[in-house]
């Protein structure tokens, strides 16, 4: 799948080396899926997966070993996103930094459009 502008979703150096590092520890041609689905806090969560095979409508991101998909329904809600992760006191965490979210909740899970 191409990337228009409004479509583009990038991953952090943080995500892609802690991506690699699970994927790893699973068997070959494992890959990361990061979908959208309805619940949560807000009405929308991220929801990540690992995934040992691809969709035809698939967007296929490729960094530093680490592979994620992001299907086309999903991508809808996450166009212009950033996939990064996040070590600090409160513990680890993927974060996808949306800026088509108009509100969110605490766990960074949960988000509204």
């Amino acid at each position: 799948m191409t990337q228009t502008l409004e479509s583009r979703v990038t991953v952090s150096d943080r995500a892609a080396k802690r991506i690699a590092a699970i994927l790893s520890k699973e068997p070959d041609g494992s890959m990361l899926r990061v979908s959208v689905e309805g619940g949560g806090c807000s009405g929308l969560q991220y929801k990540y997966d690992v995934v040992d095979s691809s969709e035809e409508d698939d967007l296929i991101l490729e960094k530093q070993g680490a592979t994620v998909l992001i299907d086309s329904i999903s991508l809808q809600y996450m166009g212009g996103s950033e996939i990064d992760f996040v070590d600090d006191l409160i513990g680890q965490s993927f974060q996808i930094n949306n800026p088509n979210a108009t509100a969110g909740c605490g766990c960074g899970t949960s988000f509204a459009v």
